[in-house]
């Protein structure tokens, strides 16, 4: 394990990890297991989520045994969420980690703790300004740990998580110029959870207008022309329109 990440949780032994399954949290949990800190994991359930990350959550806390807290949330009942203006991802992280917070301070956990890395940049993400002002800390940041180097160490120590795409909250696929609805991101979902089942990855499908947007990574887009008819038919009851974006999506 990282020596600095290890001396960080000899100085905070008892934490809550803000929870997601994906690559960072994953690693985070093991460290902190590995560094025998008292950890508790806490996974917020809300309309961004989709049913698949819920479910990794579930069994990536159960293989590293440890107990997950499910927290319901509803977001869309914010409306400085649910209009979706530009700052809307700092008003959602502060609803999920003031929620994280109050479970984890029921709990008797002093430190609430995200995967945010030394990769992630400040100016390109205002939920950060949240945890910052919520006092949530991020150990892989503090150490200076960037996500190469977080998927490098989660392969050798046989995560199974080292080389999971990115994904981010189904919010992300429904521009600022429209309200968030849950029958908007439940179209969202429907559509990238098919796509997922015809063996499609590190995708997606962004709303404009009443059209679908599919961004994917370059090697994919023949297997999407080649199957673009199943796939129109399959979109066809929540978008008007199917669209392949022509600008390579890329991983990170």
């Amino acid at each position: 394990m990282n020596t600095r990440l290890k001396a960080w949780f000899a100085e905070h032994p008892q934490v809550a990890l803000a929870f997601s399954g994906g690559v960072d949290s994953v690693f985070l949990l093991h460290a902190a297991r590995e560094a025998k800190a008292h950890v508790r994991a806490y996974y917020v359930i809300s309309a961004f989520q989709p049913r698949f990350e819920r479910e990794d959550a579930r069994k990536l806390a159960a293989s590293c045994g440890v107990k997950l807290t499910e927290i319901p949330l509803d977001v869309l009942a914010d409306t400085r969420i649910a209009s979706n203006p530009p700052d809307r991802c700092y008003w959602c992280k502060r609803a999920i980690f003031n929620a994280i917070a109050n479970a984890a301070q029921r709990d008797g956990l002093p430190v609430v703790i995200d995967g945010t890395n030394a990769s992630d940049n400040a100016s390109d993400r205002p939920g950060m300004r949240a945890l910052q002002e919520l006092g949530v800390r991020s150990p892989l940041r503090e150490c200076g740990l960037t996500k190469r180097q977080i998927r490098k160490l989660s392969h050798e120590f046989g995560l199974p998580t080292w080389n999971k795409p990115s994904y981010s909250c189904l919010a992300t696929r429904i521009s600022h110029d429209q309200p968030l609805t849950a029958e908007a991101l439940a179209a969202t979902e429907r559509a990238e959870s098919f796509l997922r089942e015809c063996g499609f990855s590190d995708f997606r499908v962004r709303r404009c207008g009443s059209c679908a947007r599919i961004q994917l990574p370059r090697d994919q887009w023949d297997k999407l022309l080649n199957e673009h008819e199943a796939i129109r038919a399959a979109l066809a009851a929540d978008y008007d329109e199917v669209l392949l974006d022509l600008k390579e999506r890329t991983s990170e």
